[in-house]
C-alpha cells in the first residue's frame, strides 16, 4: 500500500478451508478469497498471513508450511504473523466482530449476545 499498510488475511476458515485442526495440514484454497488477495497483490497491496499458526510450539514448521502453500495457491510467499501492529488498516477473519471505533457497538448491529452465541452456543469454550 502506498501508505506502508498491510492487510491481515486469517488462514484457516477465511482463506483456507479448515474441517479441524490436522498437524501439518492447510485445507484448499477459498476460491473467492483467494481471487480476492490475488487481486490486492497484484495491485501493490502488501497482504500478511495472520494465524495462530504462527505461534506457540511449532510455529517455525507451520510458518514454513504456509508459505509453501502461499506460493503454490498465490504465486508468491507472504508474510506470516499472530501479531498485528500499527501499519495493519484491515483484518479479514471469520472470528472477527467489528465494533464500531470508541464506542463497543458491533458495526453490524447484532446484539452481542445474538454474536457470541450465533454459531455454536457458547464462545469457543470460554463461557
Amino acid at each position: 500500500m502506498s501508505d506502508g499498510g498491510w492487510v491481515g488475511v486469517d488462514l484457516d476458515g477465511t482463506l483456507a478451508r479448515y474441517d479441524g485442526w490436522k498437524e501439518g495440514v492447510i485445507g484448499e484454497p477459498i476460491t473467492l478469497m483467494q481471487a480476492r488477495v490475488r487481486e490486492w497483490l497484484a495491485r501493490g497491496i502488501e497482504v500478511r498471513i495472520m494465524t495462530a499458526r504462527a505461534s506457540g510450539d511449532g510455529a517455525e514448521r507451520e510458518i514454513s508450511l504456509i508459505k509453501r502453500w502461499c506460493q503454490e495457491h498465490l504465486g508468491q510467499e507472504l508474510e506470516v504473523t499472530c501479531c498485528k501492529d500499527y501499519q495493519m488498516v484491515e483484518i479479514w477473519d471469520d472470528r472477527a466482530v467489528r465494533v464500531v471505533k470508541n464506542t463497543g457497538l458491533i458495526s453490524d448491529g447484532k446484539d452481542v449476545q445474538d454474536t457470541l452465541l450465533e454459531d455454536s452456543g457458547d464462545i469457543g469454550g470460554i463461557m
